[in-house]
């Protein structure tokens, strides 16, 4: 596998495991997440609920805003990452996207980061690993609308004065008033993670958002251009690698009563998982959905593949999983390791600014067969067969398990 993949791996593995106790006081909060037959009324009052569940009531107003400047500066990162990338622990498409530094592998606070627009800072987190401690900003410009940073490795100094003052187990809630481009910290080896939030435009393709829980923000996950003055859009889309629509990447895939999408062990608690903040958390988790550049191959990602680490493969000549219901029964589908290739035949390295990289098979790395049934429209029979060609599997075993949206 890339080099890349294993950095990003790496990267997001040492978010996670850090992140799962600092995050945890937001990712038990319950989403407000109004029916398609609420009123506007109702649409507007749980939109404002949830930023102000998402902010610890550091929010005023509602409404989007105008994002007035990117994080780094231009000469400062490569590309930008889209949404919906599945890697390692990261098993359902991310829902953020990644700026991803000039130099990779540069030392740790090389490049500053600054605030996108005058704004409030309404909480820091924390976690701290092997390589020092990181921090994730959430900054509110409306109770409707917010963004959020994570994996800055160093803090500016009237910022991290009041973070210290209100530091609390894990974090800091914050009232701090910031100015676009005000510094707020910095960054090095490795990425910046991203994302918009809009409380009123929840994804209306998860199934169920309930789900999803014990990340509460995922579901108000929003298209950054959509917020940008024209200026800044014209630099973010100068460095974003994607070339279909939606350019800032996808991060919602179910279809009601058909194969594509996330799904969760039955009775595992969703995306949260059991128990309390436990690492690991995503072993339950299992998605089926494009890759995150090139939208022609299905990507089946595991939480844990054969009894291990969580695992991404690509689908050799697969049935479209949009197209596949309970109708269909049996499904096969065997998996292959990948890359991403350029036009002129070489892998992409993922380090540099490339835009239009397609997936091609590895045909030499087998993973295995997965059998996949839909049973009723939300239930999903799911039984993996490592190191085995489909042509070798006839039907489940006892070990096959069943998971839900």
């Amino acid at each position: 596998m890339k080099k890349f993949r294993w950095i990003i791996v790496a990267v997001t593995l040492l978010a996670i495991f850090g992140g799962i106790i600092g995050y945890k006081l937001t990712r038990n909060k319950t989403a407000s997440v109004p029916s398609e037959n609420s009123s506007q009324g109702e649409k507007d009052n749980a939109a404002i609920k949830a930023g102000k569940q998402l902010t610890y009531n550091a929010c005023s107003g509602s409404g989007p805003r105008e994002l007035t400047r990117l994080p780094m500066e231009e000469s400062d990162y490569a590309m930008i990452l889209p949404y919906g990338l599945m890697v390692g622990g990261h098993v359902t498409p991310i829902d953020h996207q990644y700026f991803s530094p000039t130099v990779f592998n540069s030392p740790r606070d090389t490049y500053p980061v600054y605030a996108m627009a005058d704004s409030k800072i309404a909480e820091i987190s924390q976690r701290t690993n092997e390589r020092g401690t990181e921090y994730r900003f959430v900054f509110t410009m409306s109770c409707t609308f917010l963004y959020y940073y994570d994996l800055v490795t160093s803090l500016a100094p009237e910022i991290l004065s009041e973070y210290e003052k209100n530091f609390e187990g894990q974090r800091a809630r914050l009232n701090i008033d910031v100015k676009a481009g005000q510094l707020v910290g910095k960054i090095g080896g490795q990425t910046l993670d991203f994302a918009v939030w809009d409380t009123t435009k929840p994804l209306k393709n998860f199934i169920n958002p309930k789900s999803y829980e014990g990340e509460v923000w995922k579901i108000y996950t929003a298209d950054p251009l959509d917020y940008y003055t024209p200026e800044i859009k014209t630099m973010a889309l100068a460095k974003y690698i994607r070339t279909i629509s939606p350019l800032s990447g996808r991060i919602d895939y179910d279809i009601d009563g058909k194969l594509i999408g996330n799904w969760f062990v039955k009775g595992s608690g969703g995306y949260a998982g059991p128990g309390n903040g436990r690492e690991g958390y995503w072993a339950g988790h299992l998605a089926i959905a494009p890759e995150y550049i090139d939208n022609s191959a299905t990507i089946v990602s595991f939480g844990s593949w054969n009894g291990g680490d969580a695992k991404q493969w690509a689908v050799k000549s697969p049935i479209d999983p949009a197209t596949i219901g309970v109708e269909n029964g049996l499904t096969k589908y065997e998996l292959y390791g990948y890359d991403e290739i350029t036009s002129n035949g070489s892998r992409w390295d993922n380090m540099s600014l490339y835009h239009d990289a397609k997936v091609k098979i590895n045909t030499s790395q087998l993973g295995g067969c997965v059998l996949l049934q839909l049973t009723d429209k939300r239930v999903l029979r799911v039984e993996q067969f490592a190191n085995k060609k489909c042509a070798d599997v006839t039907a489940f075993t006892t070990v096959a398990r069943t998971y839900e949206r």
